[in-house]
């Protein structure tokens, strides 16, 4: 007979539970970069700038960051069935990046892709929230699974991507599209809260102010922040930089670039599991400041390998890739056990909304530096967001509160 928890509910629910939101989550992200994995066609077609190549990326973040931020003072995820939110709200990702298709103008195209980034605000920190209901142990390794099928979703465009020749830029807005919408029918069919809700509340502005003087939440948060300051940015140009690094490094055309980018996005699930597992052993500040000590080690060395060899670009891309993203997980978990119960929404989609608005600092800050000195060093611009995280890490563990991460393991 299968082990029972506090609430009644058989233990293999919460793992089965914990596929359909997995899944329910990787399916609408895979509309994130869905523009950005064709960028090259879309400059073709529609006669882009570097400039407005960049806001393909930019837009969505620039459209997340809005929609956790308006999520995050109307204190939705805290009042609103986190079902509802994330089902709705995938259905709304697959409409508008279905809109790509029939954009007339450069702006509207640009719009469709601050759509989806607002509709995916209300998939992505939900997600986080409904996964934590049913986990209390475990929590570290159940969010770095979610991460895993985020990151997934994230990758999976540039895989379609690799296979341009046999597959038009259409064909993978349309199917990163009927993956938002499968994503949004299965999170409202068999989606549901678990046995450890947080509790309900209603919309006061004062929980804002609460969140932002929650001093060890500030510290997780600042260390979210330049793990943020990284990742997006090294996610967004990866193609890119190893585009300008194919004559040197041997990479034999566009496909296996894709391909190539496609496997170092990827790697990130891996990172994000082992990070989870890690992190209900030795503590989640522990981990992630191992984490971004290994990424910014990554983001200081790849331009060493830009020339070649080929395999220790690939390795220390891949090192990157599961790094660079393994701490993201624990970072939302701290949050959850960090926070007042009654606004755990707000504090999360505030973290997310405040992160991804950083993002678009540092994606065309790394470009405006590819621009004037070469892709090689560009992405030396990124180094300081692990570090500042380490230090953050380091003082988080230092206070009482830090007692409250993992169970008392930090």
């Amino acid at each position: 007979m299968a082990a029972m928890n506090p609430a009644g509910i058989g233990a293999g629910r919460r793992w089965s539970m914990l596929a359909v939101i997995c899944a329910g989550a990787f399916l609408p992200m895979t509309a994130w970069f869905s523009a950005t994995a064709i960028a090259p066609q879309l400059t073709q077609v529609w006669g882009l700038s570097p400039a407005q190549g960049a806001w393909i990326t930019g837009a969505v973040q620039v459209g997340f960051a809005v929609g956790a931020l308006a999520s995050s003072i109307a204190g939705l995820l805290d009042i609103v069935s986190l079902r509802k939110v994330i089902g709705i709200s995938a259905l709304i990702a697959a409409i508008a990046n279905l809109c790509l298709l029939v954009a007339p103008s450069v702006g509207l195209l640009l719009l469709a892709r601050f759509a989806t980034g607002v509709a995916l605000a209300g998939v992505y920190p939900p997600s986080l929230k409904l996964v934590s209901t049913w986990f209390r142990r475990g929590r570290g390794m159940a969010l770095g699974a979610l991460l895993a099928a985020l990151t997934l979703g994230s990758a999976f465009p540039h895989l379609l991507s690799a296979f341009a020749t046999d597959v038009s830029w259409q064909d993978v807005i349309i199917a990163t599209s009927l993956a938002a919408l499968a994503g949004a029918i299965l999170i409202l069919c068999l989606g549901s809260e678990g046995p450890y809700p947080f509790a309900k509340s209603t919309f006061d502005r004062r929980h804002i102010r609460a969140v932002l003087q929650n001093r060890p939440l500030a510290l997780a948060n600042l260390g979210y922040l330049g793990h943020m300051w990284e990742l997006y940015a090294m996610w967004g140009w990866m193609l890119a930089y190893i585009r300008a690094g194919t004559p040197s490094l041997g990479i034999d055309g566009s496909r296996t670039a894709s391909l190539l980018a496609f496997l170092v996005v990827a790697s990130g699930g891996i990172g994000s599991i082992l990070g989870g597992i890690v992190a209900d052993r030795i503590g989640r500040t522990a981990t992630a400041a191992i984490m971004m000590t290994l990424s910014g080690f990554c983001a200081l060395t790849i331009g060493l390998a830009f020339e070649g060899p080929l395999w220790l670009f690939i390795a220390i891309a891949i090192l990157w890739g599961m790094t660079v993203i393994g701490d993201s997980a624990q970072f939302s978990a701290m949050t959850t056990e960090l926070s007042d119960q009654r606004y755990v929404g707000t504090a999360l989609s505030l973290q997310l909304s405040v992160g991804i608005a950083l993002t678009f600092v540092s994606i065309h800050l790394t470009s405006s530096v590819a621009e004037a000195f070469g892709w090689r060093w560009s992405f030396l611009i990124l180094a300081p967001g692990p570090l500042l995280g380490v230090v953050a890490m380091v003082a988080l563990r230092r206070m009482p509160a830090a007692r409250l991460i993992a169970h008392g393991l930090m």
